[in-house]
């Protein structure tokens, strides 16, 4: 059975500001957001996340970390330290824990050349105050968060370019301090976590294979290769895109070149318990990675103005049936 969560918030940025979607069992169809924020003057957003009261917003620079309440009033921020000039190639990323209390912060220091190695920052939401400061072995070019469903720990991918990923995972130890994991992989990109929180999705980097992993070990449950899916691993590759559909059913996307130097991609359906393929569904997006989907059966894409829109299979358009 999948735990009762609070309804789940997403943000984009659009027009210098921050909009937040609150994402509930009757919101279908394009989404309006819930709350929109104004960034600092002279702030350019990289990342946010949105509490789920709305109240209050956290985003990261190239330079710092801040939170804002949702009146635009200041409530906290934290400089990066030394200050980098370097203004590509690093992308700091944020996100809340579950119940607001901490704001998880990624800080690509190596290719941001502030002499030091990248760090994962725990802080105190309210506050500000620095609870935890992990420094990692990692020369990451960005980072994604990923908050797990149910006991709200919270996974770090580092993407470090052609050498591959590094993957972490932080949890509240019993003191109430924050403690570090690193995965002995190199070679894996986590995708999603399932919503009952009983395993999560990784890509190889090589996007040669797609695998399924306990939660917490990461043990090894179930991996596809290419060809599991009816294609010639030669010229077909696994995307970093996809998701959870239901705890049962994972979406994976295939993509390639034609002979004419068009790209494709297509979305299967996978059984993770069993690994039986549920054959195609024909999801229109511009792009793999414009699919995001949400674990309850539904799934999320753009929509005109970028603003969101969640679909099901109900709503499907009769041209876009599921292929067997």
């Amino acid at each position: 059975m999948t735990a009762a969560r609070s309804p789940k918030v997403i943000t984009r940025h659009r027009g210098g500001h921050i909009h937040a979607y609150v994402v509930d069992s009757a919101a279908f169809g394009p989404l309006e957001p819930a709350a929109v924020y104004r960034p600092r003057a002279g702030d350019e957003v990289v990342e946010s996340a949105v509490r789920p009261d709305l109240e209050r917003v956290v985003y990261t620079t190239l330079h710092g970390v801040v939170c804002l309440a949702r009146t635009g009033d200041l409530v906290w921020a934290s400089d990066f330290e030394p200050h980098s000039d370097v203004r590509h190639g690093h992308r700091p990323g944020c996100t809340l824990s579950a119940d607001g209390g901490t704001v998880w912060v990624y800080r690509p220091d190596a290719m941001a050349r502030r002499g030091g190695a990248d760090q994962w920052v725990v802080y105190d939401a309210g506050t500000g105050a620095v609870l935890a400061r992990h420094e990692l072995e990692t020369v990451g070019h960005g980072a994604e968060h990923l908050v797990h469903p149910v006991d709200g720990s919270i996974y770090l991918d580092v993407g470090e370019g052609q050498d591959g990923s590094v993957v972490l995972r932080g949890t509240t130890g019993d003191g109430g301090d924050p403690e570090f994991t690193t995965y002995p992989w190199d070679d894996r990109i986590v995708i999603d976590l399932a919503p009952d929180g009983e395993q999560f999705m990784t890509v190889d980097h090589g996007q040669g294979d797609v695998a399924f992993h306990h939660h917490p070990t990461g043990e090894t449950l179930l991996t596809l290769p290419v060809e599991a899916f009816g294609y010639d691993p030669e010229g077909t590759f696994v995307e970093w895109s996809g998701g959870y559909l239901t705890p049962e059913t994972a979406i994976v996307t295939l993509g390639g070149e034609t002979q004419d130097g068009d790209e494709w991609f297509r979305h299967h359906l996978i059984d993770v318990r069993t690994g039986r393929h549920g054959g195609e569904i024909g999801i229109e997006v511009v792009n793999p990675y414009e699919l995001k989907p949400l674990g309850d059966g539904t799934w999320l894409t753009h929509g005109t103005g970028d603003h969101p829109v969640r679909w099901s299979r109900d709503l499907l358009p009769p041209s876009g049936p599921d292929r067997v």
